[in-house]
């Protein structure tokens, strides 16, 4: 239950963090000023707000690895790629092509898949030692 737990926040941080990054990427200034964009980037709330999405993230991975394969998480985690598309489309009316569809049922029957197996391979309990 753990690992789902956790592979459930994964997906979730990482949707929030993705639709949140383009956000802050919509409220740069236009022209090519790199520098003056990344002073810019770090005084928004919506960068900041990804910065700290991204250390809970980083936290909540460590712990999902520590009990799960990576040759299992990894994958299950493809469902933000899913929900990215969903919510893309109807927070930033992003068209969804036939081709990704296609693309999402590709991922759905991967994940579905790999759930099917065991989360961990080497018969250790996810404990630490």
């Amino acid at each position: 239950m753990k690992v789902i737990i956790g592979l459930a926040l994964a997906i979730l941080l990482d949707t929030g963090i993705q639709i949140l990054w383009k956000f802050a990427a919509l409220s740069l200034p236009p022209g090519n000023l790199l520098l003056a964009d990344f002073v810019h980037l770090l005084t928004q709330p919506l960068f900041i707000g990804v910065a700290v999405m991204l250390v809970l993230q980083l936290v909540n991975w460590t712990l999902v690895l520590a009990s799960a394969d990576l040759s299992y998480a990894q994958p299950i985690t493809a469902l933000s790629y899913i929900s990215v598309l969903g919510l893309s489309a109807l927070v930033l009316h992003e068209n969804i092509s036939p081709e990704k569809i296609a693309g999402v049922i590709i991922v759905l029957i991967g994940v579905w898949l790999i759930s099917r197996t065991e989360h961990r391979t080497d018969g250790r309990d996810g404990t630490a030692a």
